[in-house]
């Protein structure tokens, strides 16, 4: 079976297999996701006038949206520069063969850095190759965490902005109709003065909109770039695991290849010594309870008994009791008959 062992040692991942290749850099997502923000600032830039308009109708609350865009972008760029150090260190270990050789450890392979560390030619376990997929797969969800709840912060400024200009629009409506006096002027003066009182409600009805068109464009925006951060991610973490069940001996996972280098046959002897030593120490308590559990399997089994023949006999008597309810109608059924014969045979004789 493959070694964990690296060039120079006999290792059979560098024999040109398919998974001798390189991790990839995510620096391809990377250059993704600058492009995408390059197209959307020439986008903002032909839509500025409108944008702006938009923007002071509420700065405070569409200042914050855009605050809140801001950190996830980096939050999101951070993700993917963050895996650059991790795939230096896993080439630059391959390439030199041992973990000692790389100058900084890494920090989401730290795991897998331990175990090479410690047993550098030992075969990975099934259990041993699942831990360590999961401990990296825990880390770099809990590194979009982040990212996601900034997505959904977004929404929720852009509906908090929405419903805070409805708020303002229903008031001002309320307002203004309690204002118009019908008898207090010409048609002009209560025309003039309704247009006066629908300028407040328009700009509740900006602020609505205004904060949720920026709510919504900045979640748009911040879902694409952890949607490439994701793709990164994922990358990542199929081409470690590719290359990991490349090393990986399948078969149990208490093969002797799974030890130490420095257990000796002296140890295995001394091991198993002590194992059946505690076997003969626990042997009375396990007598005995093996007994106790025998006599309940008994007195079980006996009670079964004593039901069984209480349910045949109680079956035989209703078998009797049917025979003889079966005797009796026979019996009443005869008797009819006789009588019915009788009868017949009556007005043949009295003629």
């Amino acid at each position: 079976m493959p070694k964990l062992a690296l060039p120079g040692r006999g290792s059979p991942a560098d024999t040109g297999d398919g998974y001798s290749h390189k991790l990839s850099s995510p620096m391809a997502f990377f250059w993704t996701m600058v492009i995408f923000l390059i197209i959307v600032g020439f986008v903002a830039a032909i839509l500025f006038r409108q944008a702006q308009s938009a923007f002071y109708s509420n700065p405070g609350l569409n200042g914050l949206i855009i605050g809140v865009l801001l950190i996830g972008i980096l939050l999101v760029f951070n993700q993917v520069l963050s895996l650059r150090p991790e795939v230096r260190w896993f080439n630059s270990f391959r390439a030199a063969g041992s973990a000692e050789k790389v100058g900084r450890d890494p920090v989401l392979l730290a795991p897998m850095r331990a175990l090479i560390g410690r047993h550098p030619a030992v075969a990975l376990s099934t259990a041993t190759l699942r831990s360590i997929l999961d401990s990296i797969a825990t880390r770099l969800d809990e590194s979009r965490d982040t990212t996601r709840y900034l997505i959904g912060l977004l929404v929720f400024l852009g509906l908090l902005g929405t419903f805070w200009g409805l708020l303002g629009t229903i008031g001002s409506i309320s307002a203004v109709i309690q204002s118009l006096d019908a008898g207090g002027g010409t048609a002009n003066d209560i025309l003039n003065a309704l247009k006066e009182g629908l300028s407040a409600p328009l700009e509740g009805m900006g602020t609505a909109f205004s904060t949720s068109l920026f709510g919504l464009a900045g979640s748009l925006i911040l879902g694409f770039l952890d949607l490439q951060a994701g793709r990164a991610q994922n990358r990542f973490y199929t081409e470690l695991e590719n290359w990991l069940s490349s090393v990986t001996e399948v078969g149990s996972d208490t093969r002797a290849t799974d030890l130490p280098p420095s257990a000796s046959t002296a140890d295995i002897q001394a091991l198993a010594e002590r194992i059946a030593r505690l076997a003969q120490e626990n042997g009375g308590r396990s007598t005995a309870a093996m007994a106790n559990l025998a006599e309940g399997i008994q007195g079980l089994v006996k009670n079964m008994r004593n039901e069984q023949q209480m349910l045949r006999d109680w079956i035989e008597v209703q078998q009797e009791e049917a025979r003889a309810l079966r005797r009796t109608l026979d019996r009443l059924a005869a008797r009819s008959g006789e009588k019915a014969t009788g009868k017949a045979h009556d007005p043949a004789g009295s003629e």
